[in-house]
């Protein structure tokens, strides 16, 4: 793993901003991102559902009506990328425009729009695509990732970071649709006899993770959070257990959509896709029986934005990245969130506590995080440092990790005290995480009265268990910091350790 000095030291050098122009199926959209980076993140998203894919299974054209939709869109994006300063813009085309007659004159006058080339990717580039940006958003992901769009459906297997060889079938929201005659039981038939022909992709599927990409998909776990009124509403990461996937999917094929939770906030023209995506999800866990279903909102604009990046910066941790670049856009002096992590460290290498590399990243992780809420009012730093995390744009990072993360800085400004927080962000940690949160924070709130957030104390202050004992060992010059605050913030660790505190000045 690598060590977080070389992800958090250095200037943030992120550049202009670059954009994808997506032209899909259902969808042309417009991605804007801060820069070409690790850790990507869009300053502007828009999309235009134009539905170019429709009926181009049963015509073999794309209808005129979409077209002038989405070269209306087109001409939108091109202002919008030249007001953004936009250094570069991809944008590519997928299946509407590749199985249509006229989907030649189609690009062409679209990319005349857009004042760009357009790459019409094949179905195995759409693949692997998609899996790039699965690898961009998870860490270390090992499982089948699926991209549902208008079209098409690609499967494609993922290990760490290899790709494994794609597959791309008619499956698509706008063409199930268009085959079946908007009959679901008919789709249905139609999914089940297409995956049960490639048996190899759903049989190494099996035990695995199994990556939802897609924004059908997306509205189908939004769906789910809200039915099961979960308390974090970020869909990267959301996990659906696959037994309760298949009767949640089951409800939405058969019940009105205007009956089910929270459908206000999806998109009247995507609703009618709800069913149908239901359809292949569910039919891909009957078939590949995964472990779990991961919602991915990393595809493949992602994905070509990660295949540009060189092979170093495609290897860092897209965790400790985003977090590294926080750290130098908000902390008062960054460098202590690197001597932070170290400090930390060494605490609990004394103190004997395992630490799995999942754990040694979530607390680096939170150590680059600890100081980014400091020009809040006292009063509301430790609430507005949770919501900035639990609700930050982190790839590489689950749901517990974020209830994890938000948690830590949380009670380093609020106190130890679980009953200060939500009851639901404590039981998305889970218990573990959140006595690790606990502890953590409670190192936090020693490091912090001692170096007032400066580089260069922490090194001069170490603290370490040793036998029953915690001690923190103050040079001679520092010793005035020993006051009351300082120990009774020292008897706060001892007490969740059930150790005696100890200040050593030499």
């Amino acid at each position: 793993m690598q060590a977080v000095s070389q992800e958090a030291q250095g200037r943030l050098k992120i550049g202009r901003p670059v954009a994808i122009i997506d032209i899909g199926s259902n969808s042309v959209r417009l991605v804007a991102y801060e820069g070409l980076s690790r850790a990507v993140t869009p300053i502007y998203n828009e999309k235009v559902l134009c539905g170019l894919g429709r009926h181009v299974a049963t015509t073999g054209r794309l209808d005129d009506e979409a077209v002038d939709r989405a070269l209306r869109a087109l001409a939108r994006f091109r202002v919008l990328c030249d007001t953004m300063h936009v250094s570069e813009v991809f944008v590519l085309a997928t299946a509407a425009a590749r199985d249509a007659s006229n989907g030649p004159a189609f690009l062409e006058a679209a990319a005349e729009a857009c004042g760009q080339p357009i790459s019409l990717l094949s179905g195995a580039e759409e693949a692997r695509a998609s899996a790039l940006g699965v690898i961009a958003g998870f860490h270390e992901p090992d499982g089948m990732v699926g991209d549902m769009g208008g079209g098409s459906l690609e499967l494609v297997d993922v290990l760490g970071s290899r790709v494994g060889q794609g597959i791309t079938m008619p499956l698509g929201g706008l063409a199930l649709q268009d085959v079946s005659g908007g009959s679901l039981k008919r789709a249905q038939r139609i999914v089940r006899e297409a995956l049960e022909r490639a048996p190899e992709y759903l049989e190494d599927l099996h035990g695995r993770t199994f990556y939802a990409v897609g924004g059908t998909w997306r509205a189908l776990a939004r769906l789910h959070q809200a039915a099961r009124d979960y308390p974090l509403h970020v869909m990267h990461g959301y996990i659906i257990d696959p037994d309760d996937g298949l009767d949640f999917l089951h409800l939405v094929e058969e019940a009105d959509s205007k009956t089910l939770k929270d459908i206000e906030s999806i998109s009247e023209a995507r609703r009618p896709l709800l069913a149908y995506g239901a359809i292949v999800l569910e039919e891909i866990i009957r078939l590949g029986e995964p472990k779990e279903v991961a919602i991915s909102a990393f595809g493949v604009r992602e994905g070509i934005l990660f295949d540009r990046l060189d092979p170093e910066t495609r290897e860092r941790d897209p965790l400790l990245a985003a977090a590294s670049d926080l750290n130098l856009l908000r902390s008062r002096s960054p460098r202590h969130g690197v001597e932070l992590c170290q400090w930390t460290e060494a605490f609990i290498k004394s103190l004997g506590l395992p630490e799995t590399d999942n754990d040694t990243r979530l607390r680096q992780a939170a150590c680059l995080l600890a100081d980014i809420g400091w020009r809040a009012h006292p009063d509301y730093r430790g609430e507005q440092s949770l919501n900035l995390i639990a609700y930050g744009a982190f790839a590489g990072l689950d749901h517990p990790g974020r209830a994890y993360l938000a948690l830590s800085i949380f009670f380093r400004h609020e106190g130890l005290s679980p009953d200060k927080v939500s009851s639901r962000i404590r039981s998305l940690a889970g218990p573990r995480l959140l006595e690790r949160a606990r502890l953590l924070a409670a190192l936090m709130r020693i490091a912090y009265p001692v170096s007032v957030a400066m580089e260069g104390i922490l090194p001069r202050a170490p603290l370490t268990a040793r036998g029953n004992q915690i001690v923190l060992n103050l040079p001679a010059g520092l010793g005035p910091l020993a006051n009351e605050r300082l120990k009774g913030r020292l008897r706060a660790l001892g007490k969740l350790l059930n150790m005696d505190p100890v200040i050593e000045i030499r």
